[in-house]
């Protein structure tokens, strides 16, 4: 049940089906809101510490993960333009006869960046990297460095169940059941993105700024543009 404070009281409003159904209707906007908040929190994770490692980390999290989190909605836009739907069921039948990676080849390799973002690994390890002496996480530890760990961890496998079921066809799949499918191709897109942790080298904040600002965004953009007219 969801609880909404109505002036001085407070107002329940029962839990539905229809409810259910309405969020289903709008995944990728509720998928945006979650990155949004994602940033925030982690900025907040940073901020709260009261430090200026800490700090340093917040705001290079947010540096980088705000025009990514663009770089992901464009591609999360395009996919969804075939479907005709901003709801996740619908853009995975939208792949019967071809997979979105297929048809947007550079879909799946730029929302992949989305994932080491928002987990900050491999080039985009800005907040809790070395030279900053551990960065957001630099007062944590035990318990609570564990619950982080975690929810990093947690980050990179949302981000592959979307990116398996957004551009892989999802469920989708010969002999196997559905979620069989789901899973194999979310702990696929998983080693990869562990692979790309390890392989690729970071590069010094600025120019990696430079590199989203004038390359990846503009051609996410071109993508989505391209994506919207083959779909008309």
């Amino acid at each position: 049940m969801y609880a909404a404070l109505a002036g001085s009281g407070v107002a329940i409003v029962p839990f539905s089906s229809a409810s259910v159904l309405a969020d289903l209707e709008v995944g990728i906007v509720w998928w945006g809101a979650v990155e949004a908040l994602t940033v925030v929190v982690v900025f907040l994770h940073g901020w709260s510490a009261n430090a200026q490692f800490g700090l340093i980390g917040a705001y290079r999290y947010v540096a980088i993960g705000l025009p990514v989190m663009l770089i992901s909605m464009f591609m999360l836009i395009a996919a969804a333009l075939p479907a005709e739907s901003l709801a996740l069921p619908q853009i995975v039948e939208s792949q019967r006869g071809l997979w979105n990676v297929i048809r947007q080849p550079l879909g799946l390799p730029l929302f992949l960046l989305l994932g080491l973002s928002l987990s900050f690994r491999g080039p985009f390890n800005y907040a809790d990297s070395a030279d900053i002496a551990g960065g957001t996480a630099a007062e944590v530890s035990g318990a609570p460095r564990l619950v982080w760990e975690f929810a990093r961890l947690a980050m990179l496998t949302a981000v592959a169940a979307m990116a398996a079921s957004v551009f892989l066809g999802g469920y989708l799949g010969p002999w196997l059941p559905g979620p069989a499918w789901l899973v194999l191709k979310t702990a696929t897109l998983l080693l990869v993105l562990v692979c790309l942790t390890e392989q690729l080298a970071r590069i010094s904040p600025s120019r990696m700024m430079t590199l989203i600002w004038t390359t990846l965004l503009p051609l996410s953009f071109l993508h989505l543009v391209w994506a919207g007219v083959l779909a008309l």
